[in-house]
């Protein structure tokens, strides 16, 4: 695709789905139950995928296949190209909604966030700083968190390929995406909504320790389990199927032919 359309879908996809992480937040903190907020957040996944926009996990997933599999025009440059165009995208969405959204936690920043920006702060702190507290162990924590997140995003973005009705590739989306936000996986595009909100909203922790005990972790993370888990293992079976094994039949004790 051209920059243009690159930056724009992936502008609306950060925005998409940084309203989704906003909603499913505010529900959760309404009703007292994580596991209802989780069960709605996929409403962003599947609107943001069913109108073509791209999110950073996607592309992390789907490109290298293009390479892997030789496709024509296909190089590592345009790659790196789309993902650096698709990450600047998703966070100027995300962001963007970030600033919308406290705003109106806090009265255009005429008064104290309110529970629900309070709630987004706490987020903030404990998924920065609170890694930070282990050492070693939080950023394994937080590597592994990235990793599975995106195993269970992109078998969403594979899954949503097995139909083609609306309803069915809202229903293959929905059950990953639902397992990575009730787990507390680590999004990327998510955190690119969450992070910024805390330091907007008082969260007490620091641009430093966002990128470099969340953001950063949080992408390398994403790729790995996005390109090994899903990208590589679907196409070394179903792509690259083997031949099917013998099992050890013997001509002889095969059925006669009628």
């Amino acid at each position: 695709m051209s920059t243009k359309d690159t930056l724009i879908r992936a502008y609306m996809a950060g925005a998409i789905l940084a309203l989704a992480a906003a909603f499913a937040v505010t529900v959760a903190v309404n009703t007292g139950q994580f596991l209802i907020g989780a069960l709605l957040f996929p409403v962003g996944f599947c609107t943001l995928y069913l109108l073509g926009f791209d999110l950073l996990t996607g592309v992390f997933t789907l490109c290298p296949l293009a390479l892997l599999d030789k496709r024509p025009g296909v190089t590592v440059g345009g790659i790196l190209r789309n993902w650096g165009l698709v990450f600047i995208g998703n966070f100027g969405g995300a962001f963007t909604v970030a600033v919308f959204m406290a705003i109106i936690f806090t009265t255009g920043f005429s008064e104290a966030p309110n529970a629900i920006g309070q709630k987004i702060g706490i987020i903030g702190e404990a998924r920065t700083v609170g890694y930070a507290e282990h050492g070693f162990a939080g950023m394994l924590t937080l590597f592994v968190r990235a990793v599975m997140c995106n195993w269970m995003v992109s078998t969403g973005v594979v899954a949503a390929m097995m139909s083609t009705s609306v309803s069915g590739k809202v229903i293959a989306m929905w059950m990953p995406i639902l397992v990575f936000f009730y787990l507390g996986f680590e999004h990327s595009i998510v955190n690119m909504f969450l992070f910024p909100s805390g330091l907007l909203l008082g969260g007490n922790f620091t641009i430093m320790d966002y990128l470099i005990w969340n953001e950063i972790p949080t992408v390398i993370g994403n790729l790995v389990g996005g390109v090994t888990f899903v990208g590589g293992m679907i196409y070394a079976t179903h792509y690259k199927t083997s031949p099917k094994r013998n099992a050890g039949v013997t001509p002889s004790a095969k059925a006669p032919a009628e």
